[in-house]
């Protein structure tokens, strides 16, 4: 059922005069969107104060007033909170005894009133450790202990008693009491600190309208930098024992260039006060747009030798992206899950923009092209695809599509909806919607509507083919020439498979390109608005015959570029006499594309590497290069070793070695290509070279072994088991025992090509009571099967498809989001592929995610099969 379709039903079932009354909540954990909109219904003007009391142990207390006008008291109402221990309870002054089943608490309609009414919670509860509610951290350095919030998609009740759901907005006002030496961030400033009992009393102010999962709250001893140099106070916050691998000056530079950015932007100022940021350990995702605290993980922006230009431009990056959210998301704010899709997307979009028009890294769409927008063309090609927009029935299900499609797919729409509109009317449409939903909740047709009313069109059709069906058309240039000279140009567009037969509309770019004494030279470009399955061109005729098309050039439009026999041939041979570095990556894409789709053998791209790669010069498509060299790395070792595949990885080993070495007086080209050694590594010369470089013995000029490197090296030489590899790793933990280097040696551990570790991990790993911290779970997960290792991979397969049914029941799905896609065995093999069919077929009754997972790795053990089956090699 379409997602319009679905709220008339709930409208319909809610809103008339004579409807039955709703029947009562389900007992489980998770929160319908039938019963969100029944309680939405019911229940306005929400307010929440909340007093915390932190002590740094397990568990932590809170008393929350509740505040709200309920239109209907004739039913009975429903407060979420997760696994609390209740002390007390008045509703509306009366004391009652709690109905609570450890998900939410049922308040009886005989103690409420139509009106405004009032709800006091007193409670405790356990600190979470896997990311979700109110996080604990103990840090293993010094024993200081971490607290952070984090609500999305639907974790504010595992903090405190809440209407958990994004259309019921309410403000906060909080007090905490902490530790005296802890500092707390909030959505607002603190208005005081009071020295209480040994400890500190914090009070804020009250909030402004958010939704419960824009709230926030962390507190802990963090390092604290600040910085009033721009419009906004802002500030950085960071663990003790990791504040010497932070670059404040960094994070406030791309802080103020973004707010200015943003600030012009959307015409409309940014409105919580002041803007803090907190780099916290355990993380779950990159970062979250908590109103004016943003989260970001330790993990991916921490670093112990000074940033590279990709760690720096990634930075930028997630900072735009998660400052788009206070206007997008945290000031509009989505009426349900289902619009979570255009929240990410519009960040997407947006942060990239502002980083490319608001830093020094102007080439962040090329960044965009080779990374995000790649992994939606690969996640719109798999048998799990889906629409951007999409139902979603439950929080259970809120996270089931955020995947590449919801933020990079729906990032490229609007990029191109921004060409096809122009880029003021685009804007303009964005402003006024904005303005308009301010501290309100809005829905997609919302958003459509004023990009349409500013465009002044019909933008009915484009939203049904872009947003409500899924799968990517293939383009292609379909051409003839007569004496030199173009005598006919057509666009033809196909559809992704006659099971999803949708043709869009999008303008493109398309550019002629002829060889000449100097490399290709682009001869014509034309813009192009194409529909339908064919599009003639006229403005083509009568150009030069090209030797190379590039349908989409400069990356307007999303979707498939199928180059033609002669374009294909020239890419292959003039990859180096490209002079546009974004062309040079979409040709290497297209190579790359066919490897994929086994109609390139994986030992012709690879030839391809080997002649063109040691000669890039630009930076972004050298890390693009490097990251499809792994790709086929781990193809090889997949499929398990031959002649071919030892000969060709020491040829890889070589060539990143040497460029390495040669790369000495550019630090970030040196990193790059010192990467791509460690991730082909695997001969006993480069894996001697390795250890050898670790003991100080074989120093390359300009690299810097530092331990971060350190912990890479150990890792490749564990995974090996290089000799003694096994006595560095003990040697290492000694060296560093902080939070980063235990998930290294764990990752190190887990690697080893031995059955007993891989069975005591898969042991812990399947224990769900583990109180071992989710982090290093979901790190063991991830290297416990690398590729080569089939064999040990084997050993447990049947048990860990077997017991997939049970562990997807009882496990949540932050859990299964991470064993899903690590844990899955697939060995290249038909036997392998046969297997996971089996179990598609054996297991009808796991959770969508979990489903999509399992569907997900029986597709790319097919294609690794098929890879396997069109190179002659092998």
């Amino acid at each position: 059922m379409k997602p319009y379709l679905i709220a008339a039903a709930i409208a319909l079932a809610f809103g008339g005069a004579h409807a039955a009354a709703p029947a009562p909540r389900a007992e489980n954990a998770y929160l319908s969107q039938q019963d969100a909109a029944a309680r939405a219904a019911r229940v306005s003007n929400v307010d929440y104060t909340l007093d915390f009391t932190l002590t740094g142990k397990e568990s932590f207390s809170g008393t929350t007033t509740l505040s709200f006008d309920l239109s209907d008291a004739s039913q009975a109402l429903t407060i979420d909170l997760d696994k609390a221990g209740i002390t007390s309870l008045t509703v509306n002054g009366k004391t009652v005894a709690p109905q609570y089943n450890q998900w939410f608490i049922t308040l009886a309609a005989q103690d409420l009133v139509a009106g405004r009414n009032t709800v006091t919670i007193a409670y405790t509860r356990l600190h979470s450790t896997n990311g979700e509610g109110l996080h604990r951290m103990v840090d293993p350095v010094d024993g200081r202990v971490y607290t952070y919030s984090h609500f999305e998609p639907a974790a504010a009740h595992q903090m405190f008693p809440v209407f958990d759901q994004p259309d019921l907005k309410g403000t906060y006002q909080i007090t905490v009491s902490t530790p005296a030496d802890w500092v707390v961030s909030s959505t607002m400033r603190e208005t005081s600190v009071q020295d209480v009992d040994g400890g500190k009393r914090w009070s804020f102010p009250r909030s402004k309208k958010l939704s419960p999962y824009n709230f926030s709250m962390h507190a802990g001893p963090y390092k604290v930098w600040e910085d009033n140099s721009g419009k906004y106070p802002m500030r950085l916050f960071a663990r003790q024992s990791v504040a010497a691998q932070v670059s404040p000056q960094d994070w406030f530079k791309y802080t103020r260039q973004g707010l200015g950015f943003f600030d012009q932007y959307f015409g409309i100022p940014y409105q919580f006060e002041k803007y803090d940021q907190l780099l916290v350990p355990d993380f779950l995702y990159g970062a979250m747009e908590n109103a004016a605290a943003i989260t970001f993980a330790e993990g991916r922006f921490l670093h112990k030798e000074e940033m590279t230009a990709a760690q720096k431009q990634s930075l930028a990056g997630v900072i735009m992206h998660e400052m788009a959210h206070q206007w997008f998301g945290d000031l509009v704010t989505m009426k349900w899950w289902n619009g979570l899709w255009l929240n990410e997307s519009f960040a997407s979009f947006m942060g990239t923009l502002a980083t490319a028009e608001s830093t020094e890294f102007t080439n962040a769409w090329q960044g965009f092209y080779s990374g995000g927008k790649q992994s939606a063309y690969v996640q719109d090609q798999r048998v799990t695809t889906h629409a951007i927009e999409t139902p979603v029935a439950s929080t259970a299900n809120a996270f089931d599509n955020i995947d590449a499609i919801t933020y990079s797919k729906g990032a490229s729409t609007l990029k191109q909806l921004r060409h096809l509109l122009g880029e003021e009317v685009f804007r303009q449409g964005v402003h006024n919607y904005l303005v308009k939903y301010q501290y309100r909740n809005a829905t997609l047709d919302d958003f459509i509507g004023s990009l349409a009313e500013a465009a002044q069109r019909d933008l009915g059709g484009w939203t049904r083919e872009w947003l409500y069906e899924a799968g990517v058309n293939t383009i292609a240039a379909d051409f003839s020439c007569k004496a030199g000279k173009v005598s006919s140009f057509t666009l033809r567009q196909s559809a992704a498979s006659p099971a999803l037969p949708t043709l869009r509309e999008q303008r493109v770019r398309i550019a002629l390109f002829q060889q000449g004494a100097h490399g290709l030279a682009l001869s014509k470009n034309v813009a192009v608005t194409y529909k339908g399955a064919a599009t003639a061109v006229p403005e083509l005729q009568g150009a030069a015959c090209p030797d190379l098309v590039y349908p989409n050039y400069q990356d307007w439009g999303f979707a498939q570029v199928r180059l033609d026999k002669k374009s294909f041939a020239t890419a292959q041979s003039s990859l180096s006499k490209v002079d546009d570095p974004l062309l040079r990556s979409m040709l290497w894409q297209s190579l790359w594309d066919s490897v994929r789709a086994a109609q390139l053998p994986l030992n012709d791209f690879l030839k391809t590497v080997l002649a063109n790669a040691p000669a890039e010069r630009d930076y972004t498509l050298l890390g693009d290069i490097v990251d499809k060299v792994r790709s086929a790395k781990g193809y090889l070792d997949a499929m398990g070793p031959s002649s071919y595949s030892g000969k060709v990885g020491v040829q890889l080993e070589q060539m990143a070695f040497k460029a390495t070495q040669a790369a000495s007086a550019d630090k970030n080209f040196q990193r790059r290509w010192f990467s791509a050694y460690l991730n082909v590594a695997s001969s006993p010369a480069a894996l001697g070279q390795l250890a050898d470089i670790l003991n100080g013995k074989l120093v390359v000029p300009g690299l810097n072994v530092s331990q971060d490197v350190r912990w890479e090296i150990i890792g490749r030489l564990n995974r090996y088991a290089y000799p003694g590899s096994t006595e560095l790793l003990a040697a290492e933990q000694q060296r560093d025992q902080s939070d980063s280097g235990q998930q290294a040696a764990i990752a190190a551990t887990v690697v080893r090509p031995d059955a007993k570790v891989k069975a005591e991990w898969l042991g812990t790993i399947a224990n769900l009571q583990t109180r071992l911290p989710f982090s290093k779970v979901r790190t063991a997960m991830n290297y416990l099967y690398p590729a080569e290792q089939g064999a040990l991979n084997e050993q447990s397969a049947a048990q860990r498809l077997g017991g997939l049914g049970v562990v997807d029941q009882q496990a949540g799905p932050v859990y299964m989001r991470a064993f899903g896609a690590a844990m899955i065995p697939a060995t290249c093999t038909p036997a392998s592929v046969e297997r996971l069919a089996a179990a598609i077929v054996k297991l009808p009754d796991l959770s969508t995610g979990t489903k999509r997972s399992l569907l997900v790795t029986k597709q790319e053990d097919e294609r690794c099969v098929a890879i396997k089956k069109a190179m002659a090699v092998f």
